[in-house]
């Protein structure tokens, strides 16, 4: 093989042969990002699988806080002996309730469903190549 097919078929150095190691090397980069948001979009899909159950077990505890607090209201207009107790739950619902909501807030400002790495390394390449 002489150095002009070795230069067209990009085995050796050249204009060619550049052009081939330069979409070679893009090519391994867009493979190695793909990779990365891959990684970190499974990451993001369990953070935001526990969101979702803290803000069903939020809203459950906000519809029995809104019931215990009806039937609080029913019985003290009867003036029966037991609204103490549907008032203490009423309470305890509306905590946890608000419990759960401030988690899922906490959860959200610590940018659990983000891809933080992702957007550094492209960041990074746009740097790089710009």
């Amino acid at each position: 093989m002489d150095k002009t097919t070795a230069a067209v078929h990009g085995h050796g150095p050249g204009l060619i042969g550049g052009l081939t190691g330069l979409a070679k090397n893009v090519f391994g980069l867009v493979v190695s990002r793909i990779e990365l948001a891959a990684l970190e979009l499974s990451e993001v899909r369990n953070h935001v699988l526990e969101l979702m159950a803290i803000f069903a077990l939020a809203i459950i505890c906000c519809w029995f806080a809104l019931a215990y607090g009806t039937v609080t209201i029913v019985a003290l207009a009867w003036e029966a002996m037991g609204w103490k107790i549907l008032l203490l739950m009423f309470l305890v619902f509306l905590a946890i309730t608000i419990g759960l909501v401030l988690k899922a807030k906490a959860m959200l400002k610590e940018g659990k469903l983000a891809f933080p790495e992702t957007m550094n390394e492209i960041k990074h390449d746009r740097d790089m190549l710009l």
